[in-house]
């Protein structure tokens, strides 16, 4: 759990009215519960992580609930949102919906959450929710076990790496567009890693509520649209619009023998960050490699935001990802996060 910083005064009366908004639930208010859309940045890992450092990428919308992975609604109360992204080779469907807590621990309660978490932990959680609730998208083998697949990016996310959230308000009105758009469209997948992948996906969703907010960097990343362009683009947004309320917060990666996750990296990024890649372009073709140097030095560097306040969710509660006095003010610099003085556990560790 995360060190408390001790102050006295305001300091002290600050940090506990903070911790009150965020266990009271600061998304419903007296009976009006407030809508959001936030932006998921999710660290890459395993083999195919250090080979594309790009990550993933999400939106949570958490007044916006699913009847089916596939069919949305408006949440109910009590209920915490969908996480919505785009997959390769799930049903050959273009996007799924997953509630929010089984989306980060593969279980339906925050009290189900394991405080550590092993592969083996890992593997019997997915099984078990992929049977009572997956098994439409992944059919089970002829023998009933779980197939092999992609379906596993649906669940457990938390357990695999460490997610950046970038939260703007939304309205009812706009949650109402978005739900009845995409239960309209036909969801028939095409996925293109290059030219049609998660991020582009949630570049459109983000752009649904919120239009040009999301947009590609053809210099540092070559015109590809990557995680962490996504969240640049939106922070931008932010700043020239300040109405949007834009709040920051982190996901932790659960603890336990499971690898760690790498950092998010741009496509530049990336290049020049890695000697494997970037000794031989100087060798073999210096124009390109200075030309790379300038692209991700000049418009793509960002730091993503370490010391966020931790996303707190409770069984009974709506989930606020932060409180109104956390906010980031709209000319502040992405990479200066001030550290929340407020005691905010991730889910794990209040076990």
């Amino acid at each position: 759990m995360p060190a408390t910083r001790r102050r006295g005064g305001w300091g002290t009366c600050r940090t506990w009215f903070a911790t009150a908004l965020l266990i009271c639930g600061f998304a419903c208010f007296r009976g009006v519960c407030f809508a959001s859309a936030a932006l998921l940045i999710e660290e890459p890992f395993g083999q195919f992580g250090a080979f594309n450092p790009t990550g993933h990428a999400a939106v949570y919308l958490n007044q916006v609930c699913a009847d089916t992975p596939t069919h949305l609604r408006p949440c109910q109360p009590g209920e915490h949102g969908v996480v919505i992204s785009r997959y390769h080779k799930i049903n050959h469907l273009d996007w799924v919906a997953i509630p929010l807590v089984p989306y980060l621990y593969s279980v339906e309660r925050m009290q189900d959450v394991p405080a550590t978490m092993t592969p083996e932990q890992e593997v019997d959680l997915r099984e078990a929710y992929w049977r009572e609730h997956l098994q439409g998208l992944a059919p089970a083998n002829p023998d009933e076990s779980e197939p092999d697949g992609e379906w596993i990016q649906l669940i457990g996310s938390s357990y695999d790496r460490r997610i950046y959230g970038f939260q703007v308000e939304t309205t009812p009105e706009q949650d109402e567009r978005f739900i009845a758009l995409y239960n309209d469209k036909r969801n028939v997948g095409h996925f293109n890693l290059f030219f049609h992948n998660c991020a582009d996906f949630s570049r459109v969703v983000m752009d649904t509520y919120f239009p040009g907010a999301i947009h590609r960097n053809f210099v540092a990343d070559v015109g590809l649209m990557t995680p962490k362009q996504a969240a640049k683009s939106l922070v931008k947004y932010s700043r020239k619009h300040p109405e949007v309320g834009m709040t920051k917060f982190l996901i932790e990666q659960v603890p336990g023998s499971l690898p760690r996750s790498h950092s998010v990296d741009g496509v530049e990024e990336s290049l020049v960050r890695s000697k494997k890649y970037m000794v031989p372009l100087v060798i073999l073709t210096p124009h390109i490699a200075t030309a790379a140097v300038v692209g991700y030095l000049t418009r793509g560097r960002m730091r993503m935001p370490k010391d966020a306040p931790l996303l707190k969710i409770s069984d009974d509660l709506p989930a606020p990802p932060v409180t109104a006095a956390e906010k980031v003010p709209a000319a502040q610099e992405t990479p200066a996060m001030q550290k929340v003085t407020a005691t905010v556990e991730t889910p794990a560790a209040s076990m």
